[in-house]
């Protein structure tokens, strides 16, 4: 769990770049780092501990960049040390990363035969390496993604700069979560939209293995083979305001305090007011489905799970079907059997749980028919469920979960 941001367009690339880490710390707090492409130069600052470390490192600098990316880490591979840190440079190239790479291990033995110096202890520092053997031999960031991301196994999000190309900014994911800001003259890339919505509303979700090259006018995006793809701007209803402290100490207060207005959000948010009857909006037909369902299970992680165990007390006394609770992170590797007349439940409120995305999968192998219970719209659990059921509970930035278990 790390927090990314990028920037391409005019403006002040430093004071957007830590304002958006300082929005996202909570993703990750281990070390933090920034990149900007000054005078056709990258420069990095990088630190160990919170953001704050970083602003003190960056006092009184001052650049005329146009571009550049930020990075807080939840460290996984290697220490939290500074060398560990994002953004990691490599010859032009400078990247930032969220997710595991499996088979960097491979790499790194084969780039250390290369006579190439592997400084860091991470799986991001590999891939580096990797577009910028790409760069080396004369592509673009555009033309190396088909010949880089095939090689990796595992999930990502980058977002990369080239000393080359100093008017782009790429954007890439497949299994973790990445979203593109669409401004005027300039535009954002974000892990989580509580880095940019103070910015702009205008979302572009990333679809796995899709790609967004970003310039300050515009955004194109890619397939994974390198073809044209849509990209479906979402509107954010969520406020600025909504994402702030408001006076409380830290985000985890203020969301209990919220659990009120949370539970009443989703109740109404599922109310015909003139008929009187419980009325799932969001769900694409009528749920006449829900007859012909003999089983549940149920999918979910931490406290997210914790709520399927409740719904399941629930769902067995009032319709008296039977009800499993998995854990999401053991769920496929067991095979679970599910016939056509299970219902699979999975629970996220982010909707970009990877453990959760991968049940859904699973459930989509075998066919039976999956509803997500989740916050975030156009999230990706969202996205690849039949149904979802929101809650409305508004922004969770906490990373105790404080809303869900209640509204279950």
């Amino acid at each position: 769990m790390c927090g990314i941001i990028g920037f391409i367009g005019p403006g002040n690339p430093k004071s957007v770049l830590l304002d958006g880490l300082s929005r996202l710390e909570y993703r990750g707090y281990d070390s933090a780092g920034i990149a900007v492409l000054e005078k056709n130069e990258t420069q990095v600052f990088r630190c160990e501990g919170r953001i704050q470390n970083l602003k003190d490192k960056l006092e009184g600098k001052e650049f005329t960049a146009h571009v550049g990316i930020g990075h807080t880490r939840w460290a996984t591979h290697g220490a939290p040390t500074e060398t560990n840190a994002h953004p990691h440079k490599i010859g032009s190239v400078t990247l930032v990363h969220n997710g595991i790479i499996e088979n960097y291990l491979d790499h790194k033995a084969t780039i250390k035969k290369m006579g190439r110096d592997v400084l860091s202890e991470t799986d991001s520092e590999v891939v580096a390496h990797l577009f910028d053997l790409e760069i080396q031999a004369g592509r673009t960031l555009e033309e190396a993604l088909p010949r880089v991301l095939p090689q990796l196994k595992g999930s990502y999000a980058f977002v990369i700069m080239n000393e080359k190309e100093p008017d782009v900014l790429v954007g890439v994911r497949n299994g973790a979560p990445l979203l593109v800001g669409l401004g005027k003259e300039q535009n954002f890339i974000a892990s989580d939209v509580q880095a940019i919505l103070h910015r702009t509303n205008k979302i572009v979700y990333l679809e796995d293995k899709q790609a967004a090259i970003c310039h300050a006018d515009k955004v194109e995006f890619r397939d994974e083979h390198g073809k044209a793809a849509e990209g479906k701007v979402k509107t954010i209803n969520w406020t600025p305001d909504q994402l702030e402290k408001q006076g409380y100490r830290h985000y985890m207060l203020k969301e209990i305090h919220e659990q009120p207005l949370a539970l009443t959000q989703t109740i109404e948010g599922n109310i015909d007011h003139p008929n009187g009857v419980v009325a799932l909006h969001d769900i694409s037909e009528k749920p006449d489905f829900l007859k012909n369902v003999k089983r549940v299970s149920i999918v979910a992680c931490g406290t997210a799970r914790h709520a399927g165990v409740v719904a399941k007390y629930y769902i067995e006394r009032i319709a008296k079907i039977p009800v499993e609770v998995d854990y999401a992170s053991e769920f496929r590797y067991r095979d679970p059997i599910l016939s056509d007349d299970t219902l699979l439940i999975l629970i996220s409120q982010s909707g970009e749980t990877a453990d959760t995305l991968a049940a859904c999968e699973e459930g989509k192998r075998k066919n039976v028919r999956t509803l997500a219970v989740c916050n975030v719209r156009d999230s990706s659990l969202t996205r690849e469920a039949d149904e979802t059921v929101y809650t409305n509970a508004g922004p969770e930035i906490g990373v105790a979960s404080t809303k869900v278990i209640h509204i279950i």
